[in-house]
């Protein structure tokens, strides 16, 4: 995570970017955030409520692939900021192209999200919609980037070159609780490509990762393998694993939640590894332009 002296180093060479975001917020006048509660989200519903105040407006779709404790966190942070906040059911699971778990998943999951955001965006007379896509995602294997480009979804992030460190160091000056959280995903990201994603297996990954942070964990996955968990921790929390009390604790907490067996990664958790497990390696991209 970065640290005080870091935040101010990528603050002051970034300081152009921020400006950037800013103006270019002020000049959609009216906007509607698709707003997970996540550190890029937050920080452009942030920026908009700052420079168009009234007129932006978040929106949080729930969904069975969003863990239950984000969505009391997203309202909490909307409140935070002072902006105004949406709740909208969605039904991505009904969609069997979704439910199917191609390697383009994310595609129907945003054509759901972005068509809930589209009908909210009309009924509100907002200009435009906005997501969180930053410049680092440019180089990842993001299928759900085409809805958005299909539903003429805003990246502001992305536009003006906001990295995901310069995103964290300007959260933090902006006093944001999510400068050092951890990455987030849909639970369905939990489950290789070709195995249903069901409301049961969602369920049981997201209870499995409420138990492990419990158990104090902050940047880990609970990867779905049928009868198997596998467990990807961050690099900094291997040490943890040292004590048999916790190897004890965490078997039996995902055990509880009905896997037969547990494993260690010996890898650690990275954004992105199920893609590249399907051969989808991260490719650099051009920035997009409106």
């Amino acid at each position: 995570m970065l640290n005080r002296e870091q935040i101010q180093s990528i603050s002051t060479h970034s300081l152009s970017k921020l400006e950037a975001l800013r103006s270019l917020m002020k000049s959609y006048g009216s906007a509607l955030v698709a707003y997970s509660g996540g550190v890029d989200s937050s920080f452009v519903l942030k920026i908009a409520s700052d420079v168009l105040g009234p007129n932006a407006v978040g929106l949080t779709a729930l969904s069975p692939a969003l863990p239950p404790e984000e969505e009391q966190e997203a309202a909490r942070l909307a409140s935070l900021i002072g902006a105004r906040h949406v709740t909208v059911r969605s039904e991505e699971l009904a969609n069997p192209d979704y439910a199917k778990n191609p390697s383009n998943r994310c595609y129907f999951c945003k054509t759901e999200l972005y068509d809930i955001c589209e009908e909210k965006r009309s009924q509100l007379g907002l200009s435009v919609i906005c997501d969180g896509f930053n410049a680092d995602d440019l180089k990842d294997y993001r299928p759900g980037h085409q809805a958005a480009k299909e539903h003429q979804v805003k990246s502001p992030l992305a536009q003006v070159g906001f990295t995901k460190s310069e995103i964290r160091a300007w959260s933090f000056n902006l006093g944001l609780p999510t400068w050092d959280k951890p990455q987030m995903a849909c639970l369905a990201s939990r489950i290789p490509y070709g195995v249903g994603v069901t409301q049961d297996r969602l369920e049981q990954i997201g209870g499995a990762e409420a138990d492990l942070r419990q158990l104090g964990f902050r940047t880990f996955r609970v990867r779905y393998h049928g009868d198997v968990a596998r467990l990807e921790v961050g690099e900094e929390e291997y040490r943890r694993f040292e004590s048999p009390e916790l190897r004890r604790q965490t078997a039996q907490v995902l055990k509880a939640r009905g896997f037969t067996f547990v494993a260690l990664d010996l890898e650690p958790f990275r954004s992105g590894r199920m893609n590249e497990a399907a051969g989808y390696a991260p490719q650099p991209s051009a920035p997009p332009r409106d």
